[in-house]
């Protein structure tokens, strides 16, 4: 008996520990495919990493959302609703939804917006 409740508890702990794993592994970054993804889609037109353009800066955006719960998916509705985007000037447009191929690739779009996160 105290051999089987041995191996439940082994069982147990390297299930748990697999379990803690995958998800690091999961959230790890593709950053050029992140890149890539905003190139193709003209992001970086009005926003780069580290300068306000007519859109701001991911670094400034990253810092909005830094410790908020709702960061990724208030950044995924942004980008995939069409959405008003306020300008400098103060003028508004819709936000340009992001494509993806396939389409509607949700991977794709929260490496994106976790890559914006992580600047």
């Amino acid at each position: 008996m105290k051999k089987i409740v041995q191996s439940v508890l082994n069982f147990a702990l390297v299930g748990s520990a697999v379990l803690l794993l995958v998800p690091a592994a999961h959230a790890a970054i593709d950053e050029e495919a992140a890149k890539a993804l905003a190139r193709q889609n003209k992001c970086l037109t009005c926003h780069s990493v580290a300068k306000d353009k007519d859109g701001p800066a991911y670094k400034k955006v990253a810092e909005k959302y830094k410790g908020k719960a709702n960061a990724e998916a208030r950044l995924i509705e942004h980008i995939t609703s069409g959405e008003k985007a306020k300008f400098p000037d103060g003028h508004e447009e819709e936000h340009k939804i992001v494509k993806t191929s396939p389409p509607k690739d949700m991977e794709q779009i929260k490496n994106l917006v976790d890559w914006i996160l992580a600047q």
